[in-house]
C-alpha cells in the first residue's frame, strides 16, 4: 500500500506491446501533432497578419487556435517520448503539470466556444447591435473571462485531485495523466471529496451547454425568417463551423467520460481517448477554413506572400553571388 506522499513517479499505459506498433503509433501521433501544428498555425498567422480578419469571430477563432495547439502540446510530446523510447515513466510533478495544462486548454476552449456561440447570436439575432455588444473591449474581456476561468478551474481541480491519498498503487490505464485514473488510486474516503467537486463541474458544463442550446434555437428562428434563400445559406454557412466544432468536442468528451461501464475495456478506452484529446485539435482547423471562403483566401495570400518573400531573397542572394565571383 502506498500514498501520494510516497510516490515519485507514475506508469502511463502503452499504446503497443511490439516494437513496430510503438514505431507505427510514433508516426500515426507524429503525422497528427504536425498536422494540428500546421492547421492552427496557419489559422494565427492569417488572423493576426491580416487586417482585415480583425473581426470578433476571427478573433476568437484565434484563441480557439492557441487552446487547440496548447492542449496537443500538452499530450502528444510524451506520447511520442514513450513510443519511441519505450518507457511508461512520468514524474509525480510532470504528471501533475500535464493533467493542469490539459485542463486549463481543454476547460479554457469550451468556455471560449460559448462565447462563440453569442457572438454567433448576435450577429445574426441582433446584427445592428453587433458593433456595441461586441467592440473590441468586450471582446478582449470575454477571451480574458475564458482563459481566467480555465486557469482557475484548473489549478483548483489538480490541486484538489493532487492532495488525495493514493492507496492503489501509482499504474494509471491512461497514455497521459488524466484526473479519472488518478482518481481509481484514491482511497475511497478521498474519492468522495473529489466527487463533489466533480459534481461542481458537471453544473457549470451543463450551464454552458444549455446556454449554447437556446442560443442557437434562437439563431435557427432568426435564420428562418431571413427571406432570401442567400441570406439564409450565408447565416447558416457561418454558424456551421461553430456547430461542427462544438460537436465533436461534446460528443467524443462526453463519449469518453460517460460511456457505461460494460463498453470499458483497454483498446476501446485507448481510442476513444486518443479520440476526444489529439483528433479535434488537428480537425478543428481544417473545420474552420473548409467552410470559410475569407480564411481560406486571407491564408492563400500569406503564403503566396511568404513563397515571394522568399523567392525574392534567393535571387538576391544570387546576384549578389554572381557578383562577387565577376
Amino acid at each position: 500500500m502506498s500514498n501520494s506522499s510516497s510516490i515519485r513517479n507514475f506508469l502511463l499505459l502503452a499504446l503497443a506491446d511490439t516494437r513496430q506498433l510503438q514505431l507505427l503509433h510514433f508516426c500515426l501521433l507524429l503525422g497528427i501533432s504536425l498536422a494540428a501544428l500546421l492547421g492552427n498555425g496557419l489559422i494565427i498567422s492569417t488572423v493576426a497578419c491580416s487586417h482585415h480578419l480583425h473581426t470578433p469571430m476571427f478573433f476568437f477563432l484565434l484563441n480557439l487556435a492557441l487552446t487547440d495547439l496548447g492542449s496537443i502540446c500538452t499530450t502528444v510530446p510524451k506520447a511520442m517520448h514513450k513510443s519511441l523510447w519505450d518507457t511508461r515513466n512520468i514524474s509525480y510533478t510532470g504528471c501533475a503539470a500535464q493533467v493542469f495544462f490539459f485542463l486549463f486548454f481543454v476547460s479554457a476552449e469550451f468556455f471560449l466556444l460559448t462565447v462563440m456561440c453569442y457572438d454567433r447570436y448576435v450577429s445574426i439575432c441582433k446584427p445592428l447591435h453587433y458593433g456595441t455588444l461586441l467592440g473590441s473591449r468586450a471582446c478582449a474581456h470575454m477571451a480574458a473571462a475564458a482563459w481566467a476561468s480555465g486557469f482557475l478551474y484548473a489549478l483548483l481541480h489538480t490541486a484538489n485531485t493532487f492532495s488525495l491519498s493514493l492507496c492503489h498503487g501509482n499504474a494509471l490505464g491512461q497514455f497521459f495523466c488524466e484526473i479519472p485514473q488518478i482518481l481509481k488510486l484514491s482511497c475511497s474516503k478521498s474519492y468522495l471529496r473529489e466527487l463533489k467537486f466533480s459534481i461542481f463541474t458537471v453544473s457549470i458544463a451543463f450551464g454552458c451547454f444549455v446556454f449554447m442550446v437556446v442560443s442557437y434555437a434562437q439563431i435557427f428562428r432568426a435564420v428562418l425568417r431571413i427571406p432570401s434563400e442567400q441570406g439564409r445559406h450565408k447565416a447558416f454557412s457561418t454558424c456551421l463551423p461553430h456547430l461542427a466544432v462544438v460537436s465533436l468536442f461534446l460528443s467524443t468528451g462526453t463519449f469518453a467520460y460517460l460511456k457505461p461501464p460494460s463498453m470499458s475495456f483497454p483498446s476501446l478506452d485507448l481510442a476513444v481517448s486518443i479520440l476526444y484529446s489529439v483528433v479535434p485539435p488537428a480537425l478543428n482547423p481544417f473545420i474552420y477554413s473548409l467552410r470559410n471562403q475569407e480564411l481560406k483566401a486571407a491564408t492563400w495570400t500569406l503564403m503566396t506572400g511568404w513563397y515571394q518573400t522568399q523567392l525574392s531573397a534567393v535571387q538576391f542572394l544570387l546576384i549578389t553571388c554572381n557578383k562577387s565571383n565577376l
